[in-house]
C-alpha cells in the first residue's frame, strides 16, 4: 500500500474509509483482489477534497459503480477506489420547464430502479436501458445501451468533477458519444439531466417488459458474468458485426480455462464457476481474441474493463 494511505491521508475528509477491501466481491464476476483504500464520501465537498489530495500525491483513483462491466485482477488495485454510495449521490428529481420535462439524477443512482421509476410515472426516454445493470454514472461513462437505444439519446446535461475538485457542467450535445464510449475527460461524473417525454405508464411498462424478455431469452442472465465480454467490431462497409456470432463461428461456445467458460447460450458472455479466478477469465479472453482473429480477421476489443495494480489497468 502507498505510504500516504497509511497515515492521516483521509483524517479530515468527511467519508467512510476502509483499507484492503475485497472489491472483487462487489463486482458481478465476484472474483478478484482487494483495493488499498475504499472510500465512500459523504458529500460533494468531501469528494472534491479527496480528488485534490489524490491528484497532489499522485495517488490513482477509480470509481466503482455497480461492478457489472468490471473485472478486478487477482492482485487487486492500488490507490483509492471511490464508491458514490451516500444518499447525496443517489438522489433524483423531476422538473419541468414549460412543456419540456427533465429528470435530474445523481451518478450513484441505480439505473434499473431509475428506469422503473420513470416508467411508473409515465415518462418515456430511458426504457431502452431496461435490464442493464449499472449506476447512472457508469452507464453514461460507457454509453450503455443495446438494440433499443443508448443512454446518451436523452441526455440534456452532464455535471462532472475534475481532478482538482472543480465542478463542470456540459451540454450533452457538446460531448461525443459513440459505441460503448463517451468523451468525458473528468475522472468522475456527478449527475446528469435527462429530457423525457410524457406517455402512458402502461405502454411504457409493456416496453420495459418486452426488453427484459428479449434479454432473458438470449443472454445468460442467471450466470455469473460481467455482460458482453467484447465490443461488436465494424466490417469494411461500416456495419457492426455480432461479436457473439464470430465467437460462436470460431467454435468457442463452451470453451473453458479453469473456472472461466464461454457461455453456451450467448458466446459473447464469459461466465465463471465457483473456483473461477480473474486469471482464468483473462486467459479465456486472450484465447477467444486469438481464435476469432485467426478465423475471421476481426480483432475483438474487450468491452469488460479490467482493473489491475500499479495503475496498469489491463487494456
Amino acid at each position: 500500500m502507498n505510504t500516504p494511505l497509511q497515515s492521516d491521508f483521509f483524517s479530515d475528509i468527511d467519508a467512510e474509509v476502509h483499507f484492503d477491501v475485497a472489491i472483487g466481491e462487489m463486482t458481478y464476476y465476484a472474483i478478484g483482489g482487494t483495493a488499498d483504500a475504499f472510500v465512500t464520501p459523504h458529500s460533494v465537498d468531501a469528494l472534491s477534497i479527496l480528488l485534490q489530495r489524490c491528484s497532489n500525491a499522485n495517488v490513482p483513483i477509480r470509481v466503482l459503480g455497480k461492478g457489472a462491466n468490471l473485472l478486478i485482477d487477482d492482485c487487486g488495485v492500488d490507490g483509492v477506489v471511490v464508491k458514490l454510495d451516500h444518499g447525496c449521490f443517489k438522489a433524483s428529481e423531476f422538473r419541468s420547464e414549460g412543456s419540456v420535462h427533465y429528470m435530474d439524477i445523481q451518478a450513484g443512482a441505480d439505473l434499473s430502479k431509475t428506469v422503473m421509476e420513470t416508467a411508473r410515472l409515465g415518462f418515456d426516454g430511458l426504457q431502452a436501458m431496461a435490464g442493464i445493470p449499472a449506476s447512472i454514472g457508469g452507464a453514461i461513462r460507457m454509453n450503455a445501451g443495446g438494440k433499443y437505444g443508448t443512454i446518451s439519446d436523452t441526455i440534456s446535461t452532464i455535471t462532472t468533477i475534475t481532478s482538482t475538485g472543480d465542478i463542470l457542467t456540459h451540454q450533452g450535445s457538446d460531448i461525443t458519444f459513440s459505441y460503448r464510449k463517451s468523451e468525458i475527460h473528468e475522472p468522475i461524473i456527478l449527475s446528469a439531466s435527462f429530457q423525457l417525454t410524457p406517455d402512458d405508464p402502461i405502454t411504457i411498462r409493456e416496453r420495459v417488459k418486452e426488453i427484459f424478455a428479449w434479454k432473458k431469452a438470449l443472454q445468460p442472465l442467471a450466470d455469473t458474468s460481467a455482460g458482453c465480454a467484447f465490443k461488436n467490431p465494424i466490417d469494411t462497409e461500416g456495419q457492426y458485426i455480432s461479436a457473439g456470432k464470430l465467437i460462436d463461428e470460431a467454435g468457442l461456445k463452451g470453451f473453458r480455462i479453469g473456472g472461466a467458460i464461454v457461455s453456451s447460450q450467448h458466446a459473447n458472455f464469459i461466465t465463471t464457476s465457483e473456483n473461477g479466478t480473474a486469471k482464468d477469465v483473462l486467459a479465456v479472453m486472450t484465447e477467444v481474441r486469438k481464435r476469432v482473429l485467426d478465423s475471421s480477421d476481426f480483432n475483438l476489443e474487450r468491452e469488460v474493463v479490467v482493473w489491475s495494480r500499479d495503475s496498469r489497468d489491463i487494456r
